[in-house]
């Protein structure tokens, strides 16, 4: 009983230590941004976030401590990334649970315009999101190619697809092939795992998607969008 008792304390030790990073603001904003699945600097994140360069130093060396993010030098610059994918699935779980009447209301036209880009498409960690990761979720699904009605699995016929496709599932430790990531902003499940992250990298390399701004908002091409409604039949006026 002692040490059941003991082992809830370290748990819950460790819990709130972890909450503690992600309750402040300027570490939340860092988190976000690098959903993006990119190395970014100390510096860049400073001015995405308004702080100074040494409170970014100090807030990042807390993320890297914390076990949150890894960090890696190349010359005179500081790189910092989330540590890995599960990292990622927890951020961005958080920030489905904000309610979308808590967040922040745009200041300005190039920060509605930055939210609405980020709203019809964007890249979480890995694989895609918004409007434009769940067109694709919902088409593979409507295919056959991925299960939603006992948790996230691809297909027989949905492996196949990939193939066909010319998109590599390459199985590597325990991630699995297929996962459900709530997307924040359309509050309903996207294509995340192996399958999101292969099909992300694809779209990404073949100039089906162009990624805009600073921020992880991506754009669907003319080329995607053929791409897309050959392969999948989404509609190129349901991507805008």
């Amino acid at each position: 009983m002692t040490s059941s008792r003991s082992g809830a304390r370290t748990g819950a030790a460790g819990l709130a230590a972890l909450a503690s990073l992600v309750a402040d603001e300027t570490r939340a904003g860092f988190l976000l941004a690098l959903l993006d699945g990119r190395a970014w600097t100390a510096g860049e994140l400073a001015r995405h976030a308004g702080v100074a360069p040494s409170t970014a130093s100090e807030h990042l060396g807390k993320l890297v401590a914390g076990g949150l993010l890894t960090e890696e030098r190349q010359g005179r610059h500081r790189y910092v990334r989330l540590a890995d994918a599960r990292v990622a699935q927890l951020v961005e779980d958080l920030a489905a649970q904000v309610s979308p009447a808590a967040a922040v209301q745009p200041r300005t036209l190039r920060e509605a315009g930055a939210g609405s880009a980020m709203a019809r498409g964007r890249t979480c960690y890995d694989h895609l999101a918004g409007r434009l990761g769940i067109a694709v979720t919902d088409a593979l699904t409507g295919l056959g190619l991925l299960r939603q009605d006992t948790g996230f699995a691809l297909t027989d016929e949905g492996v196949a697809w990939f193939e066909d496709v010319g998109i590599p599932l390459v199985r590597t430790g325990r991630r699995p092939l297929a996962r459900a990531c709530l997307d924040w902003t359309e509050r309903r499940p996207h294509l995340a795992g192996i399958a999101g992250a292969a099909l992300c990298h694809h779209a990404l390399t073949t100039n089906w998607c162009v990624r805009i701004g600073s921020e992880r908002a991506v754009k669907v091409t003319t080329t995607g969008e053929q791409a897309l409604a050959q392969l999948l039949g989404i509609p190129p006026e349901s991507l805008h």
